[in-house]
């Protein structure tokens, strides 16, 4: 039986009924920018890096149903232009120090940047006032590098079932919180085993005493981007 197909910048990619734009371009070894999308949890399209043309009209493709006959178009200049812009802002947006960062190396925002060919960082920055909380024995959250992708808070709620985190305000004044009444993640049954201990794209969730383990070189996005991750483990269509 001849399975449903849609061009992606002009290759057919097949797919599986119920797959997303994403995911079928992922198992074919076809690489979309993405930040909040992961294959382990429902897309939510929160940070729109993974926006797509869908027969002329913007789509994320994390939330997008591939389906028969689609014309799909990622590898543009003004798609470019635009997750160039939603990168500047996300690290203006934080305090995002990348040299200085125990996630350097292995943060998906860093790692899409220079993807992306950013060099600057387009806007004014915001330098926020952010706390550091080092209340747990085991685990630092630095929310200074929060990008508000929420996959910390699916994990600690779906999959480890203590819901430790949340999002807080509306509009600017957004931010994670730890669902305590301290507010200290050390008042939480969050451990270092959990699901959200290894879902955060950027450096907010640490390990206290394992940074700068890997030297440069040797990270794990020096070793494999997520691009790389795709185009050298998708299957052909």
């Amino acid at each position: 039986m001849t399975r449903p197909t849609f061009t992606l910048d002009g290759v057919a990619i097949s797919f599986d009924e119920g797959q997303t734009i994403i995911e079928a371009a992922r198992k074919a070894g076809v690489f979309i920018p993405f930040l909040c999308a992961h294959p382990e949890f429902p897309a939510h399209g929160s940070c729109r890096v993974c926006t797509v043309l869908v027969n002329g009209r913007a789509m994320a493709s994390c939330t997008t149903k591939a389906a028969d006959g689609q014309v799909v178009e990622s590898n543009t200049a003004a798609l470019t232009r635009d997750r160039q812009a939603l990168v500047q802002m996300l690290f203006v947006e934080g305090n995002h120090f990348c040299p200085g960062c125990e996630k350097s190396g292995a943060c998906t925002l860093q790692s899409l940047g220079k993807d992306l060919a950013v060099t600057s960082a387009g806007f004014a920055h915001e330098s926020p006032t952010r706390p550091v909380d080092a209340s747990h024995p085991d685990i630092l959250l630095d929310f200074n590098r929060c990008i508000l992708c929420e996959l910390c808070v699916r994990a600690s709620s779906d999959v480890d079932k203590k819901d430790v985190f949340a999002l807080s305000g509306r509009g600017l004044d957004k931010h994670l919180i730890v669902n305590a009444e301290s507010g200290r993640l050390a008042d939480t049954g969050m451990a270092t085993t959990d699901k959200a201990m290894s879902v955060c794209p950027v450096g907010v969730i640490l390990w206290k005493r394992r940074g700068f383990a890997d030297p440069i070189g040797k990270r794990p996005h020096d070793v494999e981007s997520p691009r790389q991750r795709v185009e050298g483990k998708g299957k052909t269509s």
